[in-house]
């Protein structure tokens, strides 16, 4: 390239031999032309990999849920708070206030049918005792029953840069109780 400005120096002008010589600001004018693109890409993936991480986290919830409430034979209010403040401890450093959890004890109500023994809520409402709940064919059998968590999660960046709004997070977790048939609540 610079042998072209030469021989066009030759033949046209002085002054386009003296811009072959100056090269003192392309780097400059790279820099400005290419950084913008790069801290768009790095703030990016920044709020990908922080939106990722809430999710994972928001599933890691979901599934502590079902996996806690299955391993007792019956739970109190106490025990249920406690559960509820080790599932926030798990969502951490993301607020909590944005995330709703419901863990239901599902009981089988025949022909395939499934109804809601008990369940209990943080940040929204539990769902209606006796109430029908449609889960995966096969899952309870007999008389078994299930516990079903839910949990949902509103993700809000915190930087808004690059991604405006909320985006929904949601996960369900089934877990057959451990130790009894059915888990029981007491108040």
């Amino acid at each position: 390239m610079v042998k072209l400005y030469r021989y066009i120096g030759r033949y046209i002008g002085r002054p386009f031999a003296r811009l072959s010589r100056a090269n003192s600001g392309i780097a400059a004018v790279e820099f400005a032309l290419i950084a913008p693109v790069l801290l768009s890409l790095y703030f990016g993936v920044t709020e990908l990999s922080d939106g990722l991480m809430a999710h994972t986290k928001m599933t890691a919830v979901a599934s502590t849920a079902a996996d806690l409430a299955a391993q007792d034979t019956s739970i109190t209010d106490k025990e249920m708070s406690d559960i509820f403040s080790v599932l926030n401890a798990i969502m951490f450093p993301y607020p909590t206030d944005n995330t709703k959890i419901v863990i239901t004890s599902v009981v089988g109500a025949g022909n395939g049918k499934a109804k809601v023994r008990w369940s209990d809520a943080q940040n929204t409402a539990a769902r209606a005792v006796n109430s029908f709940v449609s889960i995966p064919a096969g899952l309870i059998t007999g008389n078994g029953s299930v516990i079903l968590a839910e949990v949902t999660y509103i993700y809000t960046s915190p930087a808004g840069e690059l991604i405006y709004g909320q985006i929904p997070f949601s996960d369900t977790f089934y877990v057959r109780p451990r130790r009894v048939q059915e888990v029981a609540r007491v108040n």
